[in-house]
Parts: structure tokens; sequence; C-alpha cells
């Protein structure tokens, strides 16, 4: 792609690196310099000196890894700092926000390295101070993000994720992990128990060891109501969303905002019952039958989850990514067995796999199958599990792994499907 600073043009493409432009060398292209100096270009630089030629003085960058809550966190910080009256960008697995109105649709969770310039230009020509951003494994280890200098990096958790690519969990951790070992200023969620960082400019939250903001009590009634400390103060907020994990959530995005701000963090607490939550993420969609729409695709994410609702009789609907991580397949399977009283096991993104065997592999972990449903048509397995909802009145129903995707991929090809949308349809049926 192109980008243009003080009208000279910069390209990671060597088919477009002609005389006049600068090819910036990536790791990813690297091996296409030659091809970029045969087309014409003059002038090579390296992706970590474009930052040299690009004035991101006026906007601050805020960067937040882990493998769950990271677009909630983002999204949560988004808008505490509109609401306190800034102008701020957001980058991430939605898309990319500018002002409270969507840019750019669905994307990349981090975009290639001049990708990220691109969106932070346009955030500095329409005057936004912060620039907040979803930092994803693949960008940190693919050095996406090289170059760029972060007012704050966070750290919401590391589980296990994205194998597929990264082979081994040790591999995955040290990646993010990685991300925290400079002298940056940084938030770290103290509780996680395989975080390693450089405790320099360092600041940790937590609801379990000693931290700099520490949850020292919280309630589920009537929507979620902390109290937390910072040092010695005691401060409290109160917000719609559920589960133990949002509870880290804004506790970070607090957190962050008081440490990029000069704002009190009264100020802060105050505005955080106006973030609604975002689209797809432990979403209500109806609550007679009680319905609930998740991203949660991994292990740990699934458990976060199911533990939020121990209350209830938990009716799950969820499947597996193809061609992704198969060990934790059946792992997914052993916690939806922990946890709910029914199980419906169906398809997610099959890819080029089979899905038939994809399921069964995640049924490999159900030991008990006397409340275990198999539809891989992903409509009819939600239309099964709004019938069962239906007939509980004490029971929830978790539609979990796809969040608000819009599409569900077979083989290469995208093809519509909304969780959301197939609930709301079948609910109208009578």
């Amino acid at each position: 792609m192109q980008l243009i600073i003080n009208n000279k043009i910069y390209t990671d493409n060597s088919k477009e690196a002609v005389s006049g432009t600068v090819f910036v060398q990536s790791k990813q292209n690297e091996k296409f310099v030659d091809d970029a100096k045969a087309n014409g270009c003059e002038k090579v630089i390296k992706a970590t000196e474009l930052k040299e030629h690009f004035d991101m003085s006026s906007i601050k960058v805020i960067g937040i890894t882990g493998t769950n809550g990271k677009t909630t966190t983002a999204g949560a910080i988004y808008s505490i700092l509109l609401d306190l009256g800034y102008k701020v960008a957001l980058q991430g697995t939605r898309g990319f926000f500018m002002n409270d109105e969507r840019v750019e649709e669905y994307t990349l969770t981090t975009p290639v390295q001049l990708g990220n310039f691109a969106h932070i230009q346009k955030a500095i020509e329409n005057e936004c101070q912060f620039f907040v951003m979803e930092v994803s494994s693949h960008a940190i280890e693919q050095k996406r993000i090289e170059g760029l200098e972060f007012e704050l990096k966070i750290h919401t958790n590391i589980t296990r994720d994205h194998l597929d690519y990264h082979k081994t969990i040790e591999e995955y951790i040290n990646i993010k992990n990685s991300f925290f070992d400079d002298d940056s200023k940084k938030l770290i969620n103290k509780d996680d128990k395989v975080v390693k960082f450089n405790p320099t400019n360092a600041l940790t939250y937590s609801l379990e060891n000693p931290s700099t903001y520490k949850v020292n009590a919280y309630s589920f009634k009537n929507g979620t109501n902390v109290m937390f400390s910072k040092i010695e103060e005691m401060y409290s907020y109160s917000s719609s969303l559920m589960g133990i994990f949002n509870i880290y959530n804004l506790t970070a995005a607090i957190a962050a905002a008081d440490m990029v701000t000069s704002n009190s963090l009264d100020e802060i607490c105050a505005v955080v019952e106006n973030f609604a939550g975002v689209s797809g993420r432990m979403e209500t969609i109806s609550t007679d039958p009680f319905v609930i729409v998740d991203f949660a695709h991994t292990p740990d994410g699934m458990k976060e989850v199911f533990e939020s609702f121990n209350h209830k009789n938990i009716i799950a609907v969820f499947g597996a990514g193809g061609n992704r991580d198969k060990d934790k397949r059946t792992i997914m399977g052993q916690m939806a067995a922990n946890f709910a009283k029914t199980i419906i096991v169906t398809s997610d993104n099959p890819r080029f796999e089979d899905p038939d065997l994809i399921i069964e592999d995640i049924c490999k972990g159900i030991q008990n199958k006397n409340n275990l449903y198999v539809e891989v048509n992903r409509k009819e397995a939600i239309k099964k599990g709004v019938e069962l909802a239906r007939q509980d009145k004490d029971s929830v129903l978790l539609v979990l792994g796809k969040g608000d995707e819009p599409y569900q991929i077979i083989y290469d090809q995208k093809m519509p499907l909304s969780d959301k949308e197939e609930v709301l349809k079948h609910l109208k049926v009578d």
C-alpha cells in the first residue's frame, strides 16, 4: 500500500516503488528490495525509520494486547476518552473508528505497518488526540507495529490461542510478553500468571493480587458495581456489562484513562456507565428467553463466560474454527461439559476442513452425552438453542465463537451468517 507524507509517496509494494518513491523495507518484504531498486526506486528505508519521516507528536498511541478482552478494553477506553471530551480514533477487529463514527468496516486486528501509519495520519488530520489500537500476536511477531511509539501499552491476559501459527504455547507467551520488554509506559494485569514485563514505567491492575489499581469489592446486583483502590484512595464505578472478565476490562480502561489524561479518577469513573459494551461481546440479545452472543473461541474465553452464569442452566451453542489449533477442540468440549446443562455442538468457520471432523474432535471432550446435540448447520443449531431456552425459564442460551462476525467462512468463501440475526429471527417465531 501507499502512504503520502509531505507530498512524497512511501510504499511497501516493490511494484509501486518507482523513481521518486520511498520503499519501506519490513520483515514481510525485505526479499523484494532488489526488485524495488530495479523498478527505479532510489531510496529504501527500514520500517523502524518511518517514524523519523512522520510527525506523530500531536497524538498519543495506546496499544492493547492479550488473548481475551482486547476489543472490549479498547472499546471502553475509546468510549471513556470520547465522553471526557477528547477526539479519539480506534483501530481493531471491528474496524476503524474516528470520533464516534465508523470509517472502515471489519479488518485485521492490526493492519500491515503502512496501514497503521495511514490510520494514524487520518486521525491526526481529524485532530484526534488519542489513537487506540488492538495489537495481535501475529502483528508483534511479524513486526507490523514496527516504528510506532506507544504512549501506553496494555496487557489483558495470555491464554491458549493461535497455536496453528505460533506452534507452541511457550512461543505464543513469549511473543505476547515481548511487547512489554521496553521502557515505555505499561499497564499490566497482575493476576496473569505467565506475564513477564519490564517493570520500568509499569503500573498494574488486579482483582486478586496487590496492584496499583486493585479491585476490592464488586457485586452483580442491578448491573455491575465495583469498588477499587489506587494506592490508598477508594473509587467506584458501575456498568451494565456482566462478568468478572468485564471487571478486568473496565478496570484496565479506567486505569489507562488515568495514566494518559489529567482527568481525575472520579471524572473517569463517572462516564464508565455510558459504555454499553461491544457488539458480539457478551451481548444480551434477549432477556426472555435469556440469550447471549459472545466471541469466546478459546477454552479460557469460554470458561470466563460460563462462570458468569453459574447460577443459570447453561445451554451452549459453539463450534471450532477449521485450519486452526486442533488441540484446543477437545479442551473446548471438556470446558462446556464442566459448565453447561445442555450442549449443542455445531460448525464455526470450517474453512478447508470437514466440519463433521471438527465436531468429532470437540465431542471427544464430552464424556456425558445425554444432553449433547450435534447439528452441523449453525442456523439450525441456533434455532434448536432458542427452542430449548424457551422451555426453561432458568436457562441462559450462550451462542459462542463468532460474536458479531457477519459471515461464516466455508473454504475461502465468506457466506452471510450473523448469530445475532439468527437468534432474533427465531425469537419472532411463535
